[in-house]
């Protein structure tokens, strides 16, 4: 069966420092990806959020990480309903995941695919080829949502209170007073931007300016609430939103003591 068309993107938001039960669940999810025959997954990971657990940042001395992690798999829609409703649900505990179109233009394996011709895909009827899906054991909600993505520079500073700490700090704290489900920070390793400058990580740098993507999901309605604070304060970049639908995975174990 060909990849390429229209298809679904699931998407996991975690945790570093979870796990099901000693494995990071990160891993035990893309471990069962590979077993189910799923084209393939990708893990990212984040700087700064939060959830329903709490806040989640890197710290330099601890055993155990609990940055945001994200897992993204595409595939066919009735191969991620599958997985979602045997693997992903005995594995997550807690947790959101988010499902979405995702135009493939291109899938190669290995060197002995054939070249195609890439051309944008047409527009479709939003979440059309999304599947429909009951809440079951973890999953205990479904609904529809907005993905925001907010695409900035990791030096571009916040104006609040004169303090002028990074930007992305400030609509994070912004975001949890105004009620946010969750917001995770991602660092990008090489990018640019409005004025079309590349800035790449290096090994001697102490700051690049390198690319932040802040990426939060929710209701409608919650996520309106944000967008004039983000009008006045992003000067510079790029905001994007996609609707989503939802899986929520609450999360009813008690929270595992931080290694320090």
């Amino acid at each position: 069966m060909s990849l390429t068309g229209e298809q679904v993107l699931l998407r996991i938001y975690l945790r570093g420092g979870d796990r099901a039960p000693l494995t990071p669940t990160h891993e035990l999810i893309v471990k069962a990806a590979r077993q189910s025959k799923l084209a393939g997954a990708t893990v990212l990971r984040g700087l700064h959020g939060f959830g329903s657990r709490g806040e989640s940042r890197s710290f330099t001395f601890s055993l155990v990480q609990h940055v945001p992690v994200i897992v993204e798999i595409v595939d066919v829609p009735d191969k991620i309903a599958g997985f979602i409703a045997g693997p992903l649900d005995a594995l997550m505990t807690g947790g959101t995941a988010t499902l979405e179109r995702a135009a493939v233009m291109m899938y190669r394996h290995r060197h002995s695919d054939a070249p195609v011709t890439l051309k944008l895909a047409d527009a479709l009827r939003p979440l059309s080829t999304v599947p429909q899906l009951q809440p079951r054991g973890h999953m205990t909600a479904t609904q529809q949502g907005v993905l925001l993505r907010i695409f900035i520079g990791e030096d571009d500073r916040s104006d609040d209170g004169g303090k002028g700490g990074p930007l992305h700090e400030a609509i994070l704290a912004r975001a949890r007073e105004l009620g946010v489900a969750g917001a995770t920070v991602l660092r990008g390793s090489e990018g640019f931007g409005a004025h079309s400058v590349v800035h790449k990580a290096g090994l001697l740098e102490m700051s690049a300016d390198l690319p932040i993507v802040i990426e939060m999901v929710d209701s409608e309605s919650n996520i309106n609430r944000l967008l004039p604070y983000l009008e006045q304060t992003v000067r510079e970049g790029m905001i994007t939103m996609e609707q989503v639908t939802i899986l929520l995975y609450r999360h009813g174990q008690p929270e595992p003591p931080r290694a320090t």
